[in-house]
């Protein structure tokens, strides 16, 4: 007797207004063939993930994901730092965000800062991987405490990821 699939949950857990999901920009269906290179950034795609190893003359040319949400304004992280301290500090903030980037983007050609903007009195930090969104606030949090707010699972189910970091 065949198996019955298990019932789908109609209600979908969410967690506070950490996340949230709009459209998606059209993905692609399947893997890429390689070697890819990236004629925005000079990442190449091999192996089945992208690097920053130089492509092969004679690979092809294909805008990586990381360029594609940069382009589209699409984040798939957003890091907002609010408080006194972080007012007091901008410059320190700021450094640290990009020093946190930097040693991820050497390893993951995705995982960018798109943009560092003010809104009001809070920095807001869009990234082109949600993860890298969740670092940069843990980072904030071990070199100068406060209050950090992040969702509490991977973040492979949603779009984007919210992660808010404060200290007065």
């Amino acid at each position: 007797m065949p198996r019955k699939p298990p019932p789908t949950n109609p209600a979908p857990r969410t967690s506070r207004a950490s996340r949230h999901v709009h459209d998606d920009p059209p993905a692609q269906t399947g893997k890429l063939r390689e070697i890819a290179d990236c004629p925005k950034c000079r990442a190449s795609y091999r192996n089945g993930r992208w690097t920053w190893e130089r492509a092969p003359v004679g690979s092809y040319e294909h805008v990586c994901p990381a360029c594609e949400r940069i382009e589209g304004d699409y984040p798939a992280g957003i890091l907002t730092v609010e408080g006194a301290f972080a007012a007091s500090h901008r410059d320190d903030v700021i450094g640290l965000v990009h020093n946190v980037e930097e040693r991820e983007r050497t390893e993951h050609p995705l995982k960018r800062v798109m943009s560092i903007e003010e809104e009001g009195a809070a920095l807001v930090v869009k990234t082109t991987d949600a993860k890298l969104a969740q670092a940069l606030g843990k980072a904030l949090a071990k070199a100068y405490a406060g209050k950090l707010e992040h969702p509490a699972t991977s973040s492979d189910k949603e779009n984007l990821v919210r992660v808010h970091w404060t200290r007065d």
